[in-house]
């Protein structure tokens, strides 16, 4: 059993880290500032989300795993707000988005 958690564990691990390095890559590549917020915002979100999942296997039922379970939970909530306030507050600056500067 422990060599299943274990490659779960690492697919989950690996696949974050891939995710946080596409969302990396989605803030060079991408043209303008909400279309570089949405790659942050999901790649990074996800990222996190699987490393923190891949952290809980290896942790097993401790002290540990209740932490990172409250750094899911924080995560949760403030990555989404986190960018939905930047995204506001683009607006409100007078920052359009790429599509709506062509007219």
């Amino acid at each position: 059993m422990n060599v299943v958690i274990d490659i779960v564990s690492a697919v989950c691990l690996i696949g974050g880290s891939a995710f946080v390095v596409i969302g990396g890559i989605g803030l060079i590549r991408m043209p303008d500032f909400f279309t570089r917020l949405h790659a942050a915002g999901v790649c990074e979100t996800l990222g996190a989300w699987l490393v923190l999942l891949g952290l809980l296997l290896q942790a097993g039922w401790s002290m540990v795993s209740v932490k990172l379970i409250m750094i899911f939970l924080m995560l949760a909530i403030t990555g989404p707000t986190a960018t939905h306030a930047l995204a506001k507050s683009a607006l409100h600056g007078g920052v359009k988005p790429k599509h709506l500067d062509d007219n």
